[in-house]
């Protein structure tokens, strides 16, 4: 794990603190900070059907993405881009990145690679492991998985486990587990439906009620409480806006259960199941399909996982290079001398026809009078299709999903 004062947790900071050390809201964002330093996401709450959809991706497209747990970059070798660079500041979402990569090339067949990824909690994956994937890691990222988590077990015995479970994000489905338990609810109970129908049936039933509770009204009030999800102080204050944080998310939550067939939604088994499903016709991420692996194998290499900021990323690289940019949700952290960094550095790289794809906790894009006019005038917003990706987003986490396409004429 990075050394407090390293480089790269100097970005992590940047990114996150706001206010004075010694104020409310300058605590909680140096012990999210903290709570970042670690595994935030073993699967990356994003949906790449929607992606792919939105960002059209060509063979000869360079695409630049944020990689947190990898799930959607390997996703996007399914579109056929000529490259992918991954960049992100979280050294165990790289080291996570770069294992993926290594297991796609080394792993012997479709089965192991599957068992390693989609059930994820089996001894034989260590084996396999050590015959298949340690021997072709850089030292840095053998020596992640060989060390120690906080409890002195060793991180590539997650996958014995089951590594869905790990995680900020994980303990904190887990602690939503256990909440809803003590309210009478299982919340694998949702699993069981065989209808949209029955999904409603079973949240209007037994999860709804549970928001009304002075205990989750209070509890979903403290921003640290929501740590779990990835979310900042900051990205707290848009998530939230004029409603009670416990309506927010029983509207989110509400989309997740009743919106999408449970059969067709990994994000919702993940949630209500904290797994994958199993059998031949669960729902998977692209990169985990059975059709798509040889496909994941053969353009592996084409990935590039780098340590690094975006936007320096960006800086290195020459004019009209780049074709398609995947921000996720982080521009929510960004103040607003950040954000015009930011897109400063995306237009003078982007090609003609370049795309960008972004998420909000809020509903509303947050570049309008933040980015100045001069650089956000040369793009063009697509506020119809971003509400229809919103819509059909499966993970049903986010306000908002924007698409702007460089304006050829501007």
């Amino acid at each position: 794990m990075l050394a407090a004062k390293s480089p790269k947790n100097r970005a992590v900071r940047a990114a996150v603190h706001r206010h004075d050390h010694l104020s409310k809201q300058g605590l909680l964002e140096r012990a999210f900070t903290f709570a970042f330093r670690g595994l935030v996401y073993a699967q990356i709450w994003e949906d790449p059907a929607v992606d792919m959809e939105a960002l059209a991706i060509q063979p000869d497209n360079h695409v630049v993405t944020i990689a947190s747990g990898g799930c959607n970059v390997l996703s996007y070798l399914t579109a056929d881009p000529r490259a992918i660079t991954a960049v992100d500041l979280n050294t165990a979402h790289i080291a996570l990145n770069r294992l993926k990569l290594v297991a796609a090339r080394h792993l012997p067949d479709y089965e192991a690679f599957h068992r390693f990824f989609a059930r994820a909690d089996s001894h034989a994956n260590v084996l396999a492991y050590r015959s298949h994937i340690r021997p072709h890691l850089d030292e840095t990222t053998r020596r992640y998985w060989e060390g120690r988590d906080l409890i002195g077990r060793r991180r590539i015995d997650g996958f014995a486990r089951g590594v869905y479970k790990s995680g900020l994000l994980g303990n904190f489905i887990g602690a939503a587990h256990l909440v809803a338990r003590l309210g009478g609810v299982n919340p694998r109970i949702l699993l069981k439906a065989r209808t949209i129908e029955e999904q409603r049936e079973i949240f209007d039933r037994d999860f709804a009620p549970l928001f009304d509770k002075g205990f989750i009204k209070w509890l979903t009030d403290q921003p640290a409480s929501l740590f779990g999800l990835g979310i900042p102080p900051a990205q707290y204050e848009a998530l939230a806006g004029d409603e009670k944080m416990a309506v927010v998310l029983r509207e989110r939550l509400e989309k997740l259960a009743c919106d999408f067939d449970i059969k067709d939604n990994y994000f919702a088994w993940q949630a209500f199941g904290r797994g994958y499903g199993r059998g031949p016709m669960a729902s998977l991420p692209p990169y985990l399909q059975h059709d798509h692996y040889d496909e994941i194998v053969a353009r592996a290499d084409r990935i590039d996982v780098r340590h690094t900021n975006f936007t320096d990323y960006l800086r290195s690289r020459p004019d009209g290079t780049l074709d398609r940019y995947i921000l996720l949700d982080a521009q929510d952290w960004m103040t607003d001398e950040q954000l015009n960094d930011l897109w400063n550095e995306i237009t003078r790289s982007a090609r003609a026809g370049a795309r960008v794809l972004f998420r909000t906790a809020g509903a509303p894009s947050i570049l309008p009078g933040r980015v100045a006019d001069a650089t956000l005038s040369r793009w063009a917003y697509r506020a119809e299709e971003s509400l229809d990706y919103t819509r059909r987003d499966r993970s049903s986490i986010y306000g908002g999903v924007h698409l702007y396409v460089l304006d050829a004429t501007a």
